[in-house]
């Protein structure tokens, strides 16, 4: 008879029932953090037609200015509309780091690479990005770094050897020279971007997406203040197409995708919101053919391929860890609660001993 009370016992029930509910979320989606993903992986990949469009009358550096300025612009006029305040103190030194390498040198490095490769190499060079991301993730961010970590991000430089190799390949030798030059530039945008990244996600625990974009974007905005005069006298004579392109830049691949970003990325971690970026080279390539007339050569497309194998190889599961343990109990999504595991039930109770009579 004890033993029947304790099975029905309503606390054990709810516990059990709470633990199941609780793996029900952690199977479920978050199709708001994925819409806010796919926002943003179209627009940054449009941002690499936009520049390359916008670099034939803009500098490297006036263009992140005008690109910042914009951006700026709209999100202070949102966080006037929403009253939004300043984030805590707690978020600056995330804020900070991530607004001078994300906002301000990976744009300027992104543009002045982009003046010596097309497009589609860029985005494929910059998509090493991820990888580095999951690196430095698992080391400052205690998110792991497991072997194949390690070897994706070895195979996916050596694809962006290729493409150097692809690059500075042909023409003149001072082509070549600018060629090289171009995929440096790419990596350092790629670091930089990784380095941004890992610093905005600590600030995410403190401030909402809104401000950590929106103070970021002001952060980039003033390191990238020296290049005014250049900006100034670059749009007098800039027609109004290019002057067109450096305001899209900076509303929809800037202020909105920036935001989506950084909301998708308070829902999950560095590394695997890195991964949504995997996309961006192939649309980019399709958007560049279509609004630039070009496309990556062969040999550029194979080390692009050999980027991508590494990442596919940092982000696959060894075998071991994919048996029937794994299937039944697969890892929460990150931001959810960890389902507890229902209270044992309460022996029963001895042969005379506590019973009521």
């Amino acid at each position: 008879m004890g033993s029947s009370q304790n099975s029905s016992n309503p606390v054990a029930v709810a516990s059990a029932s709470a633990a199941v509910t609780g793996s029900t979320r952690a199977h479920r989606p978050d199709w708001r953090a994925l819409a806010a993903a796919t926002v943003t992986v179209c627009f940054w990949a449009s941002a690499f037609v936009g520049i390359r469009a916008a670099a034939e009358h803009f500098s490297p550096g006036a263009l992140a200015l005008g690109r910042l300025l914009t951006g700026s612009a709209a999100l202070a006029l949102l966080l006037a509309v929403r009253r939004v305040g300043p984030p805590p103190r707690a978020a600056w030194p995330g804020i900070l780091l991530s607004g001078l390498l994300w906002f301000g040198l990976y744009m300027v490095a992104l543009n002045w690479g982009e003046e010596h490769v097309d497009a589609g190499t860029a985005a494929l060079l910059v998509n090493i990005g991820p990888i580095v991301i999951a690196l430095l993730a698992g080391r400052l961010l205690g998110e792991g770094m497991p072997p194949r970590l390690l070897a994706g991000l070895a195979v996916s430089f050596a694809g962006a050897a290729v493409v150097g190799l692809s690059m500075s390949g042909g023409g003149t030798s001072g082509a070549s020279g600018a060629a090289a030059l171009g995929v440096v530039l790419c990596l350092v945008a790629a670091l930089t971007y990784a380095g941004g990244v890992v610093a905005q996600k600590p600030a995410l625990r403190h401030a909402s997406a809104l401000q950590v974009t929106a103070y970021g974007c002001f952060t980039g905005t003033a390191a990238c203040l020296p290049f005014a005069g250049q900006f100034v006298t670059e749009t007098a004579a800039a027609p109004l197409s290019a002057t067109a392109w450096v305001v899209y830049l900076g509303v929809f691949p800037t202020a909105l995708a920036f935001v989506t970003w950084a909301y998708a990325l308070s829902r999950t971690t560095a590394g695997r919101m890195g991964a949504t970026t995997y996309a961006v080279p192939a649309l980019v390539v399709l958007m560049s053919w279509a609004v630039l007339q070009e496309v990556p050569g062969r040999l550029t497309l194979l080390g692009g391929v050999l980027c991508l194998a590494g990442v596919a190889l940092s982000r696959s599961r060894s075998l071991s860890r994919s048996g029937s343990a794994t299937r039944s109990e697969p890892e929460p999504e990150p931001g959810s609660r960890p389902a507890e595991a229902p209270p044992a039930p309460a022996p029963a109770p001895a042969p005379g001993h506590g019973r009521r009579p």
